[in-house]
């Protein structure tokens, strides 16, 4: 229950799906924690829940994406605040799903900004504090879409083809400041996922999972939080997980 006593986590897309999870796991831990979202009534209700079971909280509404509202808020943060002991990159999305040469220009760009560009902003704006520490642990969610591709999801795979990279470089770089690097990288996860890549058809996001016991947020949380409890010598360096019923990305039996 101690695990993560005086330690810090920061995670990003805090306020639902992976993010939140992490925050429930993490608690359990006593972790303290740097909450960041675009929900602030969300974040407001998550900081007073973890508030309540003694743990130091504080929250920040900023878009990932934004790299000069992502320098304001670590500007404006609490001392304490400015060096996590971890993070966690949970911030991601898939917008659309559609060939390539049918592909809306905003979709693609809200998939780069936000699964690339938003992981390296929060990532280059926190890393001096672990480098001064010369320990911490950055933990990217990823996806089996950054290990395969599959049709209509191009841009999608390309950006998690990009965490899988910036993880295995991220290893390489900070090796010698003892910052520990995992990617997580899940298969099929039942989340808001779907609605948001299908911008609210809840009849097509719930074809996604038709017929099958898909992973939960929570399954995640808890392979993250593994993850992030291993003694010190320890990386992990990745995570693959699928529901039982897949083996790929598209090769899936449903009943």
């Amino acid at each position: 229950m101690n695990k993560l006593k005086n330690k810090l986590t920061l995670i990003t897309g805090a306020t639902s799906g992976i993010g939140e999870s992490c925050v429930r796991y993490f608690a359990e831990e006593n972790s303290d924690f740097l909450l960041l979202a675009r929900n602030m009534p969300k974040l407001l209700e998550l900081q007073q829940e973890m508030q309540q079971k003694g743990l130091s909280v504080h929250v920040a509404v900023v878009d990932v994406r934004d790299k000069q509202a992502v320098k304001e808020m670590f500007e404006g943060l609490p001392e304490k605040f400015q060096k996590p002991d971890i993070i966690i990159n949970s911030a991601g999305l898939a917008s659309g799903f559609d060939f390539i040469q049918d592909s809306a220009l905003d979709d693609i760009d809200v998939m780069i900004d936000t699964n690339v560009k938003g992981l390296l902003y929060i990532t280059k704006q926190f890393i001096g504090g672990m480098m001064e520490k010369r320990q911490g642990h950055i933990i990217n969610l990823g996806s089996i879409a950054g290990h395969d591709v599959y049709p209509k999801g191009a841009v999608y795979c390309a950006s998690k083809f990009a965490v899988n990279a910036l993880s295995k470089g991220f290893r390489f770089d900070l090796l010698e400041y003892g910052i520990r690097i995992t990617s997580v990288d899940p298969g099929m996860v039942e989340t808001n996922f779907s609605m948001i890549r299908f911008k609210g058809d809840a009849e097509r996001a719930g074809n996604v999972y038709k017929g099958v016991t898909p992973l939960t947020a929570d399954d995640i949380a808890d392979a993250i939080l593994y993850a992030a409890t291993r003694a010190p010598h320890v990386n992990i360096n990745e995570i693959v997980m699928t529901p039982l019923a897949q083996a790929n990305v598209t090769t899936i039996i449903r009943k």
